[in-house]
């Protein structure tokens, strides 16, 4: 199991705030709340903070209400994913390498969450390489991937859908036949 992943169950919550403070005192209220660990805290430029959160189903959830209620209208995005894909913690925490590109399917978010939640769906939905599922410059939210011309526009097809809160999504793109020179840009 990867070291993101929490060894008390599959499931992940990110809770994205607008305000460092709130988002500390609700990442202590999901701590107190359930049995989950404490996955990743980071502060993303204007002053945005993001709490991921991982165990079992139930406890997950529990967390992300106690930290919804903290964080109140603060609260930019969310999103729980019950069985996380095990190709989404090691796009979170940068970019992957892969060996050559084919295909390349971008999704960009006004939001980090939404990002990451659509990056989860996408890899699940079709055979690609997820290379990244993160925040960008600007606080954004980007999911670069890579795979065979169908199996990408089926990815970003499905991470496209998973967004559902109205003017989060930025742009989608899909390039059917990647310069070589997008390997190192891409994922250095």
């Amino acid at each position: 199991m990867s070291d993101f992943l929490s060894e008390r169950g599959p499931a992940i919550a990110m809770l994205e705030t607008s305000s460092i403070a709130k988002g500390i005192e609700a990442t202590d209220s999901m701590m107190k709340k359930a049995a989950v660990d404490l996955l990743l805290t980071t502060i993303v430029p204007r002053g945005k903070y993001l709490v991921v959160v991982g165990g079992n189903v139930a406890d997950v959830e529990s967390a992300l209400r106690a930290g919804q209620e903290i964080a109140g209208n603060t609260v930019l995005d969310q999103f729980l994913i019950q069985n996380v894909h095990p190709q989404v913690p090691p796009a979170i925490k940068g970019r992957v390498k892969v060996a050559s590109i084919e295909a390349v399917g971008i999704i960009e978010t006004k939001e980090v969450a939404s990002a990451i939640f659509a990056g989860d769906a996408a890899v699940k939905a079709a055979k690609v390489d997820l290379i990244e599922a993160r925040n960008q410059p600007g606080a954004k939210g980007m999911v670069v991937l890579t795979g065979e011309v169908g199996a990408v526009r089926a990815a970003v097809a499905a991470g496209v859908a998973s967004i559902k809160k109205e003017g989060m999504l930025i742009a989608e793109v899909v390039i059917p036949r990647a310069h070589d020179a997008l390997l190192k840009s891409l994922t250095s």
